[in-house]
């Protein structure tokens, strides 16, 4: 979270900076196989996020010392691009895109059933070409869907969102500003046929109360973007057995 700031996050009205609800996403859109040569890719437009997720795989793990002998490695590549913010960032990787690809590897290796791929490798590249706030859960709900389209059998798609405090209310998904210059953000991914939480993160200090509150709105918000998952897929498959029958 930024500093404290003086600018007025929400109004008189109960509206937020961008005229939104406490309870109401921002627009979200899925495009899977955006992508000729990857085996799997999808496309994620979310508030005003853009990022790719691309995955590769499973092959055999390279060097050979990397191998697991009892189930595939999941390596995500988290990156933010240099114009992806307003204020041009240095290119490649830094720490916390790092921290990033460490904490979503291990978030989708949950989901994967890499046992039934030892000694393989899965790759998974997420590239921020615009950022908005919410890039690591809108990242992770696109590799998700990457992974479905490249056929690699999961559990469970993944599923995120965020919850925060701003102006001292909680309200979900926050955007830009509210990220900057709020109080508390609070990223929670889960896999939504189990509820199994895969990715829990908190920056800022939040009341046990208003933990519950924010996590019953991510909850809520989730099953919702859940189905936008699956509708892009079936949008996906729809249009090949069309083609098929022609």
């Amino acid at each position: 979270m930024g500093t404290e700031s003086n600018i007025k996050l929400i109004d008189e009205k109960g509206l937020r900076i961008d005229g939104r609800s406490p309870e109401e996403l921002r627009p979200i859109k899925i495009e899977v196989d955006v992508l000729n040569r990857a085996d799997g890719s999808a496309l994620i437009e979310w508030g005003g996020n853009k990022i790719l997720a691309a995955v590769y795989g499973p092959r055999e793990a390279y060097p050979k010392h990397n191998q697991d002998i009892n189930k595939a490695i999941v390596k995500a590549r988290y990156n933010m691009e240099a114009y992806s913010v307003d204020e041009r960032k240095r290119p490649g990787p830094d720490r916390r895109s790092m921290e990033i690809s460490k904490v979503l590897s291990e978030a989708l290796e949950t989901a994967i059933m890499v046992e039934q791929f030892p000694r393989a490798q899965i790759d998974v590249f997420i590239e921020v070409m615009q950022a908005d706030a919410g890039t690591r859960i809108a990242g992770l709900t696109a590799a998700s869907v990457a992974l479905a389209a490249a056929g690699i059998p999961m559990r469970d798609f993944v599923a995120g969102c965020t919850a925060g405090k701003v102006d001292g209310q909680i309200v979900l998904d926050l955007c830009k500003e509210e990220d900057n210059f709020g109080q508390a953000d609070l990223p929670i991914a889960i896999m939504p046929r189990s509820g199994r939480i895969v990715l829990l993160q908190m920056d800022g200090d939040l009341t046990v109360e208003e933990v519950e509150k924010a996590t019953g709105m991510i909850m809520g918000a989730i099953k919702k973007i859940a189905e936008l998952q699956r509708n892009a897929l079936l949008t996906k498959f729809s249009a090949v057995e069309t083609e098929g029958g022609e």
